[in-house]
């Protein structure tokens, strides 16, 4: 009888610790394929814009305008995206003393276009009680050339006065993002990009 007991419970035993080998391999080997797949999508998310160029058109007159600009650029640049910034990559006319207007113009103007055409994407900030006219003209070239137009929004001055964009500007875009808070409307964007590509 005792021998018995001991069969059985050396039987129970053995059976007790296969079951926690075969749960332990399978859970690790389930995490091992969770935090692949969680590589994978980090992997994916960073890549969405490889081999894309971006254009970003927009205000960039003063710090504000400027460091929002910089940030925006660099959300798109943490998922693959190579953008264009103008203040950063082009020519500021505040930068160019001793030129004449005609000279800026030309520089200015064949640089940006060059650009615009160049890129994949659009990528233009709308704020302001009217969009940047030079970001117009920027989005006026890309969509007349076949790209992909995006915009973003935090101003609020439009919708309380009872207007919205000019539908030759919203008309141009496959999305438009669109909050006040711009530290929430840059979580929209990554949420965005973290699942679509431009």
């Amino acid at each position: 009888m005792r021998k018995t007991g001991k069969v059985i419970g050396t039987v129970i035993l053995c059976a007790s610790m296969l079951l926690a080998f075969t749960a332990c391999t399978y859970s690790t080997a389930e995490a091992g394929k969770k935090v692949s797949g969680d590589i994978s999508a980090a992997s994916s998310a960073e890549n969405a814009g490889n081999g894309k160029t971006v254009y970003f058109a927009g205000p960039m007159f003063n710090q504000a305008e400027k460091e929002f600009n910089l940030e925006m650029t660099e959300l798109l640049e943490e998922y693959g995206y190579r953008v264009f910034l103008p203040q950063r990559d082009g020519i500021e006319a505040a930068a160019l003393e001793g030129k004449t207007e005609e000279e800026l113009i030309e520089m200015i103007f064949d640089l940006d276009d060059s650009e615009v055409r160049k890129a994949d994407i659009i990528f233009m900030n709308l704020d302001g009680r009217v969009p940047d006219e030079g970001a117009c003209v920027e989005l006026g070239i890309a969509y007349a050339c076949g790209k992909r137009c995006y915009g973003f929004k935090t101003d609020t001055r439009t919708i309380e006065l009872g207007m919205d964009l000019n539908p030759m500007i919203s008309g141009c875009m496959i999305k438009i993002f669109k909050n006040f808070d711009g530290l929430q409307l840059k979580e929209e964007i990554r949420e965005y990009l973290s699942e679509n590509e431009l």
